[in-house]
């Protein structure tokens, strides 16, 4: 389907993109505060506009055509084009305000960034602040699309994201048990800690990929008894002697013990924000990054800053 001629309406074309990112109608309504049927007659004002379908509706499920998911990604682009431009534009006026949408995780949310959150809000309250909850990967994906300006998370242990991060912090892990576990006993070795139920984050996350790379660069096999994207959920089952675990060391409290481990590295993670390199940030999100930057331990190595995360 050649698009070179075509003049697409935008505010179909934001339609088309809120369905193809939900997977339904009625949740793309929702997003756009519109009613389903008006979501319902842009997309069909679209297809036939450009005379092809763009979603197949097989029962109640919404799947791209291979012409939809062609135009997606170009409508993704122009969309961002747009937004780029409106941001520079408003930028120019110097004023900090408007709507700032950051993603971060739920531990981060909890342990690092509510003295920054209140000290922006005060600092800035022009601006009104939208902050999603989302694993670090998910967010990573939200700054890649568009969809946040900037998150504050675990940055990706192998900087293959192609986005750019701002080291701030750097987050210790501990091997810990409750203070009944046999683990507790004597000094151990790494290679008893595998003798024992695990739980751990999973290992589709950054810190779930931090403690298994360390087991599998040493030759050994875990046993992982439950899983969990929450740490806090994972506090709670080793504080009942569920198993042992690896948490930051802002997580420990009377509950747990911090296990003597004899032959393990030093276990860290990093924390920070990712951005886009290639998109311009509103002046909110500027300051949002200027006032978090302060709040950067002094322990990060030389020359941590702004820099490109791929490779």
């Amino acid at each position: 389907m050649p698009l070179g001629n075509v003049i697409l309406d935008l505010e179909q074309l934001r339609a088309f993109v809120e369905v193809a990112q939900q997977r339904s109608f009625s949740r793309a309504a929702a997003q756009l505060h519109l009613t389903q049927p008006a979501i319902s007659k842009r997309i069909a004002a679209l297809e036939r506009h450009l005379d092809t379908a763009l979603f197949d509706r097989i029962g109640r499920a919404v799947v791209l055509t291979q012409t939809g998911a062609h135009l997606l990604a170009s409508a993704l682009e122009v969309l961002q084009r747009l937004k780029d431009a409106e941001t520079a534009v408003r930028n120019t006026n110097g004023q900090v305000d408007g709507t700032l949408v950051i993603a971060t995780s739920h531990h981060i949310g909890l342990h690092r960034l509510p003295e920054v959150l209140r000290s922006f809000s005060v600092a800035y309250p022009s601006v009104q602040l939208n902050i999603r909850f989302e694993d670090s990967e998910v967010a990573h994906d939200l700054v890649r699309n568009g969809a946040c300006e900037l998150a504050v998370v675990t940055l990706d242990p192998s900087r293959a994201t192609q986005l750019a991060s701002v080291p701030l912090w750097q987050d210790r892990l501990r091997f810990v048990a409750c203070r009944e576990h046999v683990l507790n006993a004597a000094p151990i070795r790494l290679a008893d800690l595998c003798l024992h139920a695990a739980i751990l984050p999973g290992s589709a996350t950054y810190t779930g990929r931090i403690i298994s790379m360390l087991f599998t660069d040493a030759g050994l096999k875990l046993r992982v008894t439950m899983s969990t994207n929450h740490l806090e959920t994972i506090r709670m089952l080793v504080s009942i002697g569920l198993g042992w675990s690896a948490l930051p060391e802002t997580m420990l409290d009377e509950s747990l013990d911090v296990l003597k481990l004899i032959d393990a590295p030093q276990l860290q993670r990093d924390l920070g924000c990712v951005l886009h390199p290639e998109r311009t940030l509103s002046n909110a999100a500027q300051a949002f990054l200027a006032a978090i930057q302060t709040y950067a331990e002094p322990m990060l190595s030389p020359g941590s800053g702004l820099s490109p995360a791929s490779g």
